[in-house]
């Protein structure tokens, strides 16, 4: 078992690092939110009393970034259908449920490393975190990379068009993101709102990054990690059910 999962979690990261557009492509959006929006709405929430925007802002594009991977992965079971790999795959003497679990921790892996790479340019621009926490802003990162990552393989799994797939991506991403609390804080929301946000998987996550990187939180720590934890558990189950019924 361990043997299935380590190939198709090294196939993931063989991939990812072979692909250097990919890889710069993706850095082009979080780049710039950080200096349109950090920059840009800076004196404006410094002047409304919430003090260093970017300071605020880092850990929702850190974790802006690994959404966008994690949830990207699925992409590639939609394109290994279209052209055959998945059957290869699929038709090997190995439970389905491995293979799923490869590809999730091959996706969440890469959308670690994608997150890790943002951070460092967050640095860059002035971000600067607290030090003695950041082991645990990892903890947080890998948690949502493995639940968005299991979210897009379960979709994935559904789809056979590719060009639906980034489609729907999108539609679900977006929102994810811009009601997250990673661009503004979450005290004072109008009740709709704020009952949207506190359904929101990332919300649990942007807020645990924070916390853990800045000391700012809007719940609190220890709910944030058991949120997340629980619903990557959840997720991964409902993955690896949609993924074992694929049909090519």
């Amino acid at each position: 078992m361990i043997e299935v999962i380590y190939v198709m979690w090294l196939r993931q990261l063989k991939r990812y690092w072979r692909s250097k557009a990919r890889l710069l492509g993706s850095l082009g959006q979080p780049i710039l939110f950080l200096i349109a929006f950090g920059f840009g709405f800076g004196p404006t929430f410094q002047k409304a009393g919430g003090g260093n925007y970017i300071q605020f802002l880092a850990p929702g594009i850190i974790a802006m970034s690994t959404l966008f991977t994690a949830m990207f992965t699925g992409i590639e079971v939609v394109w290994d259908r279209r052209f055959g790999f998945l059957k290869e795959t699929l038709v090997a003497p190995v439970a389905r449920f491995q293979i799923m679990l490869g590809k999730t921790f091959g996706g969440a892996s890469v959308a670690v490393i994608q997150g890790t790479i943002v951070f460092l340019l967050t640095l860059m621009v002035g971000f600067r975190p607290s030090i003695t926490l950041v082991p645990l802003a990892f903890v947080f990162l890998f948690l949502i990379a493995l639940f968005f990552t299991s979210m897009g393989i379960a979709i994935a799994s559904k789809i056979e068009d590719m060009h639906a797939f980034p489609l729907i991506m999108n539609f679900l991403i977006m929102p994810l993101f811009f009601l997250s609390g990673a661009l503004f804080p979450l005290n004072g929301l109008p009740k709709a709102i704020e009952v949207v946000v506190k359904l929101n998987p990332l919300s649990y996550g942007v807020d645990g990054l924070r916390s853990s990187l800045t000391g700012m939180t809007g719940f609190n720590m220890v709910t944030d990690i058991v949120v997340l934890t629980v619903l990557s558990i959840i997720m991964n189950i409902i993955g690896s059910l949609l993924f074992s019924k694929i049909e090519l």
